[in-house]
């Protein structure tokens, strides 16, 4: 399926308003409620919409501290890329990894109460992921933005 121009329209309110009525979202997008929520079924079934979800304060949750943490392993072997994903998934501290290309082999986005908190996952989880040659940690010192709408 190919998106078009009002199905574009519904997606790009849904990612910033995930809660709107249908009523509201048919009247923003210029469809009546019936073609509207049609519309939002199938683009769920199809795989654009992937999820609903609340999006938490972090600070106010107690976990201010954002740290990106560049990983390098020991090989590039395909079991030790598994083991490493499988593990780093069962870490709740870590909001996001990605395998990357350049000088370190993942990227993880780690957040945390304050500079001790980051020890203690430093030591007590990161450092012992599997396959873990060498870490180096940046904590950032404000975000500036932040988004997690996508351009359409």
């Amino acid at each position: 399926m190919t998106l078009d121009a009002t199905d574009r329209r519904i997606l790009t309110v849904l990612q910033k308003q995930g809660r709107i009525s249908n009523a509201e979202l048919s009247e923003r997008v210029n469809l009546s409620a019936s073609a509207c929520h049609r519309r939002v079924q199938r683009l769920e079934e199809e795989g654009y919409i992937r999820d609903y979800v609340a999006l938490l304060d972090a600070r106010r949750l107690g976990r201010p501290t954002t740290v990106f943490v560049e990983i390098t392993l020991s090989g590039q072997a395909d079991e030790v890329l598994e083991a490493f994903e499988r593990e780093v998934k069962k870490i709740p501290d870590v909001l996001e990894c990605h395998l990357m290309a350049g000088s370190a082999d993942y990227l993880l986005k780690v957040v945390a109460e304050d500079t001790e908190d980051f020890a203690r996952i430093h030591r007590s989880k990161l450092a012992r992921l599997p396959g873990v040659q060498g870490m180096q940690s940046s904590f950032a010192l404000r975000t500036v933005f932040k988004t997690t709408a996508l351009p359409i």
